[in-house]
């Protein structure tokens, strides 16, 4: 399942939070989003568990807990509906 984690500290590594992820199961990757120009973390990231079980149990363990003095948001990423474009890439100038 992949899992987004949001509200996250700027200083935070992803190993933090494999770290965090891993004591409800097993983690198969961790990837934090960062700024391309700048490389400093945009504050989100996902988290992929190969066991939906496992996966629900930290979300509902993890989602509105406090990390480094913000409240993180954990849940699901929801698959994009099919047909369904990008508002962004769907507009003719």
């Amino acid at each position: 399942m992949n899992i987004y984690v949001g509200n996250l500290p700027h200083g935070v590594s992803e190993e933090e939070i494999r770290e965090m992820f891993a004591k409800y199961g097993e983690v198969e990757s961790v990837t934090m989003v960062k700024d391309r120009f700048s490389g400093q973390s945009k504050g989100f990231g996902f988290v992929e568990m190969p066991n939906n079980s496992e996966a629900d149990q930290v979300i509902k363990a993890l989602n509105k807990t406090m990390l480094q003095g913000k409240e993180v948001k954990i849940n699901q990423v929801q698959p994009q509906k099919k047909g369904k474009k990008n508002a962004r890439r769907s507009r003719s100038y």
